[in-house]
């Protein structure tokens, strides 16, 4: 059961990562904002990546939100291991 849940938070960590690797990319070539797909991919990263970039001072244009969080999400996923194999 623990190896499972285990699993399940390495899973979300790489898959929330990787949507917001797709959101970097994406910001590179202008999709268009109408396709369902790029819609998803914003409303699932926006809510994490916005308090986030607020917090930041301006820094000339590069938004670092996108490293920090995925720094976060690991950091998060190795607590939650941890803690999950402490009660096992």
């Amino acid at each position: 059961m623990i190896y499972t849940l285990i699993q399940l938070v390495q899973s979300a960590s790489w898959v929330f990562s990787l949507l917001i690797i797709v959101r970097v990319i994406m910001s590179w070539v202008s999709p268009d904002a109408h396709n369902q797909i790029v819609v998803v991919v914003h409303r699932i990263t926006e809510p994490v990546l916005a308090p986030v970039r607020n917090l930041l001072p301006a820094m000339g244009g590069i938004d670092f939100s996108p490293l920090l969080v995925i720094i976060a999400v690991q950091i998060v996923e190795q607590v939650l291991i941890r803690v999950l194999i402490g009660i096992a």
